[in-house]
């Protein structure tokens, strides 16, 4: 399976949160399953951190390599292709980043690892 994590769930990742669900935990330690961080999330991290609404102990940059190294995840660029879905989204949600999470799984055929039940709603493969 090819997972596409949602922000929270990264940082719920990263964090070992009890959040987590334990089917997401599962799945994201399936050694066959690729599991990605889409540019997208790391672009909200960034600017919830400069906003101060997401502390970090270190710089986003290192915060955000460094655990994705941990934990052997893959950077997924956004790419043109992908912006090209949104006009094809019903418009059930207002925030941009899972807007456009949404459509870079569409695109690239992954399951968004998501607890947002907005996200559900839309046409994409999901689960939490």
């Amino acid at each position: 399976m090819k997972l596409l994590l949602d922000t929270c769930t990264f940082l719920w990742i990263v964090g070992d949160d009890p959040t987590l669900s334990e089917r997401a935990r599962t799945l994201f330690s399936k050694a066959e399953n690729e599991v990605f961080l889409s540019a997208v999330s790391v672009w909200e991290i960034v600017v919830k951190h400069q906003l101060g609404r997401l502390p970090l102990p270190d710089s986003p940059r290192a915060f955000v390599s460094g655990h994705r190294d941990r934990h052997g995840i893959a950077a997924l660029p956004l790419e043109e292709e992908a912006i090209f879905q949104l006009p094809a989204l019903p418009d059930r949600h207002k925030d941009p980043f899972d807007r456009m999470l949404v459509c870079q799984a569409i695109h690239h055929g992954l399951t968004l690892l998501t607890p947002d039940p907005l996200i559900h709603q839309y046409p994409v493969s999901h689960t939490w």
